[in-house]
């Protein structure tokens, strides 16, 4: 390509973007193009037994580590976690963040979703999209030239209506990538997740024991009850798009529905966007 790319994955908590759209993003940065990860929260009310102020300084911590381990930026705001709202404030403040980032494509959840931070999230970046290329909303931030293919990425809730993916892609050879930047995100992985699930008495101790645990148990057990990896969900997608031989043996798969809010993806933006 003649010029690079610019991804942004948007979530409401620090793993969000990760787990659903790590492979992606991994995918772009080896290929030279910019990344970043936007957390709308602080993440601090996600653990058992950590206060939010301490959570919250780890978990940027553990953000840090991540954009390290995938050579990408990562943002945190500082709204408490739990406590997101779709305000006209926080519209402004997405507004003129995604303009300044000025992606290509972004990423973010569905509006229909458990939890109130990612049905609020998804509600932000609905409400700004059109709003990004509008010189007198914002005006002191330069207006976008033109609206980003906005896309959700995956899950598994069916009402009011499912997830119905428009590209779905192959990231077998990034699985490893994705593995060790959710590592560097330990309480969550390894404390809370694992706390909820009532599984926290299997997390084995030490970091090479842990990573190898994440890479078998958790992963497999994430596959199966989250839609972290949609591989056998939509293998006829994949399938479409990969051939027979490659598309029925991909072992990890992330999946895009795109919004009808942002731009449209002709066959040039999807042959662009979605190169590997």
């Amino acid at each position: 390509m003649d010029e690079p790319l610019s991804l942004l994955v948007i979530g409401a908590h620090p793993d969000d973007c990760l787990i659903k759209a790590g492979g992606i993003a991994a995918k772009y940065a080896q290929a030279g193009h910019d990344v970043t990860f936007l957390s709308m929260t602080d993440g601090s009310a996600g653990h058992h037994e950590m206060g939010r102020t301490k959570l919250a300084a780890r978990r940027k911590r553990e953000t840090e580590a991540v954009a390290e381990t995938l050579g990408i930026d990562y943002d945190v705001w500082d709204v408490a976690d739990g406590e997101l709202m779709p305000t006209l404030e926080n519209r402004k403040r997405l507004i003129r963040y995604v303009r300044e980032v000025d992606p290509d494509l972004v990423l973010g959840p569905r509006p229909n979703d458990y939890h109130p931070d990612h049905r609020y999230c998804a509600r932000l970046v609905r409400d700004a999209a059109y709003m990004l290329i509008v010189p007198n909303v914002c005006p002191r931030v330069d207006p976008m030239d033109g609206n980003p293919v906005v896309g959700y990425v995956a899950d598994g809730f069916e009402k009011p209506n499912p997830f119905e993916p428009d590209v779905v892609l192959d990231v077998d050879d990034v699985v490893d990538d994705k593995l060790d930047a959710l590592h560097c995100h330990e309480s969550q992985l390894y404390e809370w997740l694992p706390y909820t699930f009532g599984e926290l008495d299997q997390v084995p101790e030490g970091d090479e024991t842990r990573r190898a645990w994440l890479g078998d148990e958790m992963l497999g057990h994430l596959e199966a009850n989250t839609p972290m990896n949609v591989a056998d969900r939509f293998r006829d997608e994949l399938i479409v798009r990969y051939g027979e031989d490659r598309g029925g043996d991909v072992g990890h798969a992330e999946a895009v529905e795109i919004s009808e809010y942002g731009a449209e993806l002709t066959d040039e933006k999807r042959d662009r966007l979605f190169f590997f």
